[in-house]
């Protein structure tokens, strides 16, 4: 599955009445989850036991594919997230419903690609070691790029502020529209051009 090696391939289905028992959901989180979720099943586990050849990892030993068979396509993100906080695994997520897939990973936050048809769904696996397969993996689903000389976190936080200074620009810039006041008018431009200043 997913031009995954067959050696990879398990079949391990997660009730969700044992997650539920054994996290001791509170009936809002169990009916939030039902609400998205119709099946968990582990489909894949990539490890030097599983794909001759690739090392382990000094952080990444294994991890896990998740096909999470969704009950509507657009599910809620902290479902995804509270199975992460549950199972303390390195994980990808393929999110299927019907005959469509989008692949989706928590690393640091989360990522996710866009839908695809799932008989043309891949999850390449790119390195010579666990380390780099998952952080190339990551960097794919997450659709970004990290630069020379930082590490994967460091990149992710990078572009996290980055975000955050957009999105204040954006604000700022509908609040200077609509703005009557020209002393108000002018402090807001000054602060717009700060942060665009920052941004470059």
């Amino acid at each position: 599955m997913f031009a995954l090696p067959a050696t990879t391939e398990i079949k391990k289905s997660l009730p969700k009445k044992a997650i539920y028992e054994k996290f001791g959901l509170k009936s809002a989180q169990r009916d939030a989850f039902d609400v998205d979720i119709s099946r968990i099943d582990i489909v894949n586990v990539v490890s030097p036991s599983t794909v001759p050849g690739l090392k382990e990892g000094e952080r990444v030993k294994e991890f896990y594919v998740l096909l999470v068979t969704l009950k509507r396509q657009h599910c809620d993100e902290k479902n995804i997230l509270l199975l992460t906080k549950l199972i303390k695994q390195n994980m990808i997520f393929a999110l299927v419903y019907n005959d469509m897939v989008r692949f989706a990973v928590v690393h640091e936050k989360l990522f996710a690609m866009d839908w695809e048809l799932l008989e043309d769904a891949a999850l390449p696996l790119m390195g010579l070691d666990l380390d780099k397969v998952w952080e190339n993996l990551v960097t794919t689903i997450g659709s970004f790029e990290v630069m020379e000389g930082v590490t994967m976190e460091e990149q992710i936080a990078i572009d996290g502020e980055k975000l955050k200074k957009i999105k204040a620009i954006e604000i700022l810039e509908k609040k200077l529209k609509v703005e009557k006041q020209p002393k108000k008018k002018y402090e807001l431009y000054q602060q717009l051009c700060e942060l665009k200043e920052l941004l470059e």
